[in-house]
């Protein structure tokens, strides 16, 4: 199947859009957590570890995607690394999708390593095998076309994902990204070539292998890039801890709920550090985890179209 249709058949059967982002960072970790472990940079990853994969046991059964934010992995080395991998081989023991958020970008046979690495198989003996196993990654566009075409040309063949970063959430995004060239900002344009890049790949329910990444924080382009990208999924970050409200990312969803993939990732990954959740679970940082997809469930069923997931 599809990758986009893969994706719109998971909110369906889950009734909500959300992406659960893990982004372990050791000082944020439950209060004594890390005291269960050697005092080493083996010991970091073997918590990030244990920590990842008890936030997927609770995250997994209630949404239909999880993206892992690589940096806080690689900050610990090849620990940190086999930590990413098992804790995304404990995911696909799951119902639910995987992303990879590295942001990957090159050109020629490096773009088309990354793609393989990711998204594809490589050459072990006689043989091809997955190295990561990931259904979907991101991607930087600012090399252009020959930074992409390997990515679309791998995620084709393999039935995977691409993430395109086009207006992201940081502060100070406008940089570049707001920058007028042939009257329309650069993100419009990356937005425009998109299309072009994910022509030919649209799945049965009407979306494309190759996505869009949007951020909550820009109300106004958020809205503007649903409708210059028809057919196009949408990868929304910033809601929550970053400012980026239900209200505000109404906009990027479809007539039917579909077409918006909210992220959250401290808002759920660091729930238990929240006063609300921490008066009310008392150390029980697992269920304020739980509580605080349920919340967010419902923050978006209330004030965006993904309600209509529920009604449906």
């Amino acid at each position: 199947m599809e990758f986009a249709d893969r994706v719109v058949l998971a909110v369906r059967a889950k009734g909500n859009p959300i992406v659960a982002g893990i982004d372990p960072r050791p000082e944020e970790l439950p209060p004594g957590f890390l005291d269960g472990f050697p005092d080493d940079r083996k010991g970091v990853a073997d918590a990030l570890r244990a920590f990842g994969c008890a936030i997927v046991d609770v995250v997994a059964p209630l949404a239909p995607v999880i993206k892992f934010q690589s940096a806080f992995y690689e900050a610990y080395g090849p620990e940190g690394l086999a930590a990413l991998r098992d804790t995304i081989e404990h995911a696909r023991k799951y119902d639910v999708l995987v992303i990879f958020d590295g942001k990957r970008n090159d050109i020629g046979t490096t773009a088309e390593a990354y793609a393989r690495a990711y998204l594809g198989k490589v050459p072990v003996g006689g043989s091809f095998e997955p190295a990561w196993d990931v259904d979907a990654m991101t991607i930087n566009p600012y090399l252009g076309t020959d930074g992409i075409a390997p990515f679309v040309k791998i995620a084709s063949r393999e039935q995977k994902g691409v993430f395109v970063l086009v207006r992201t959430s940081n502060a100070s995004a406008g940089d570049f990204q707001d920058l007028v060239c042939d009257g329309l900002p650069v993100y419009r344009h990356v937005a425009n070539r998109l299309k072009g890049w994910g022509q030919g790949h649209q799945g049965a329910e009407g979306y494309n292998l190759l996505g869009a990444v949007v951020g909550a924080t820009y109300p106004q382009e958020l809205a503007q890039l649903r409708a210059d990208l028809p057919g196009v999924l949408l990868l929304v970050p910033g809601y929550g801890t970053q400012g980026g409200t239900a209200q505000a990312i109404a906009a990027g969803f479809d007539e039917n709920g579909q077409g918006a993939l909210v992220n959250s990732s401290r808002g759920i990954t660091f729930a238990y550090a929240k006063a609300a959740y921490r008066d009310r679970f008392k150390g029980e940082w697992q269920r304020a985890v739980e509580q605080a997809v349920r919340d967010m469930i419902d923050d978006l069923a209330q004030n965006t179209p993904a309600g209509r997931l529920r009604s449906g």
